[in-house]
């Protein structure tokens, strides 16, 4: 995630130690929620009043957090189905270890989210207060988060030492019948796909990239990976069912002879059967289904093969109908343009002109300028127009050496016009449009390219001059000088 800023008022990991990494940064979110850097600065320091362990919702701790707990979950929703179908009781040191891990590290979150501050769509700052927190979160997302972290990788480990440790027979083989019932069991941990979800959509949120590209590429990501975990799942379930039947007769696994095959020849037969049935090419054999459980797992497969279908078809869609709304905007424009200029029967080279002027005008994008700045507050339309013309105006020797006020003023006067090659920006003898002395105009103006051009009215710079009655009397000095032709 790109990092605008640190922390306000001057805290750092050299002044505030770890602390810095609990309190909220400068980024575009921030800004958008609490309005300028100074209120993000006050809500810096209402944290550190409160003098407790408290982490922002958009601390840079939160956001990398949220990226480590996404990366780990998805491993989890990966491994354990893979764990369950294939692996047998001695799973490998690396495994139990991970397992151990993933489980200690969702133990931790679920601690830490009684310490994690809220931001709520209809606050003005984040939720910090412990009892709030708490409150929130036992209502929410505890219980959920409470199953999916149930510690199944504990059991699973002290199990198989014991199980190594054991030599009685009868004992080893009731071990193993528990361990294949904690492995079951182990089933819920599943539940955190539902973090995974929460996750995506909490990094979208602290997500500095305010570009839809970028929440479409989220979007997209979430989807795929989606998908992906449906297709695998119902790989491992493809194997998983008839290794609860101890492999009968006439289950594929037998006719496939891929009992003391590998892990991943035995991953790949169970992927290809999902993915076959999922997309309804085949049973992904060239026998049809041979008992009813066989058969189950199909029609499973194939319902799901229709909601990943439905999910992908409608997901796809609304990507494509949100994406780039002002260049469908320009389209659409642009088709009902080309139909009244049919209907007029306008020439062809007045068609092409004015095809040519929509293209100069708003480089295929479509867009309401007025409406734009009418939105936008004054302060910020004066900056816009000052980055945009603010030299532009300061070359007019009229405007030269006025002051800054005046110049502010006057930006928010102009107006955006194009005109293209050989058009009149300016007819000689047409009354009332000189801006000083509301006369005519002693020679005509033509452009000689496309030109983007910011045009006064002589009754906004009056208007503006009512205000500034000091440069109101350098321009009449000005206009007197012309009239009694004198050099200015």
């Amino acid at each position: 995630m790109e990092k605008l800023k640190g922390p306000a008022v001057g805290c750092t990991m050299a002044t505030c130690g770890w602390r810095a990494l609990l309190l909220p940064q400068l980024n575009r979110q921030s800004l958008y929620v609490y309005g300028s850097e100074v209120a993000v600065e006050k809500e810096c320091i209402r944290q550190l009043e409160r003098g407790v362990f408290v982490i922002h919702p958009f601390s840079l701790m939160r956001s990398y957090y949220i990226l480590c707990m996404m990366a780990i979950t998805f491993l989890n929703l990966i491994g354990i189905p893979m764990e369950i179908a294939f692996l047998d009781v001695n799973s490998g040191l690396v495994w139990e270890g991970f397992n151990v891990f993933s489980d200690t590290l969702f133990l931790i979150d679920v601690a830490l989210n009684f310490r994690m501050g809220i931001i709520t769509e209809d606050s003005e700052e984040a939720i910090l207060d412990i009892k709030q927190i708490r409150v929130n979160y036992l209502r929410t997302w505890f219980i959920p988060d409470v199953i999916a972290a149930f510690p199944i990788g504990y059991i699973l480990l002290f199990a198989g030492l014991h199980y190594h440790n054991d030599d009685n027979p009868s004992k080893t083989n009731k071990m193993m019948r528990i361990l294949m019932f904690v492995r079951i069991l182990s089933l819920i941990r599943l539940a955190r796909v539902s973090r995974l979800v929460r996750f995506f959509n909490e990094v979208e949120k602290v997500s500095n990239a305010n570009l839809e590209v970028v929440r479409l590429f989220f979007r997209i990501l979430s989807l795929f990976m989606m998908i992906f975990l449906l297709c695998h799942w119902n790989g491992c379930i493809q194997y998983f069912v008839p290794m609860l039947e101890e492999f009968p007769t006439d289950c594929w696994v037998r006719k496939e002879n891929l009992m003391n095959a590998t892990v991943i020849v035995k991953y790949s037969w169970g992927v290809f059967r999902a993915l076959s049935q999922m997309i309804a090419l085949s049973y992904g054999s060239m026998d049809a289904p041979t008992n009813y459980v066989e058969m189950w797992i199909v029609m499973v497969s194939m319902v799901s093969g229709c909601l990943m279908y439905t999910v992908l078809v409608a997901n796809a869609t609304a990507m494509i109908v949100n994406v780039d709304p002002a260049a469908k905007e320009y389209k659409s424009k642009m088709s009902r343009l080309e139909h009244y200029m049919a209907f007029m029967k306008l020439p062809p080279e007045l068609q092409l002109r004015i095809n040519n002027y929509y293209q100069a005008r708003y480089g295929g994008k479509w867009f309401d300028e007025k409406d734009v700045m009418n939105t936008v507050s004054s302060a910020l339309k004066e900056e816009i127009l000052t980055v945009m013309c603010s030299r532009l105006l300061r070359n007019v020797p009229m405007f030269q050496d006025k002051e800054e006020n005046f110049i502010s003023a006057v930006l928010l006067k102009l107006e955006y016009e194009v005109f293209q090659e050989a058009d009149s920006i300016i007819r000689q003898n047409v009354p009332e449009t000189c801006v000083l002395t509301k006369g005519k105009h002693l020679a005509t103006v033509k452009a000689l390219t496309d030109c983007q051009c910011f045009s006064l009215s002589y009754d906004d710079l009056r208007d503006t001059l009512e205000s500034f009655p000091d440069v109101k009397k350098d321009l009449e000095k000005l206009v007197q000088l012309n009239l009694d032709g004198e050099l200015v």
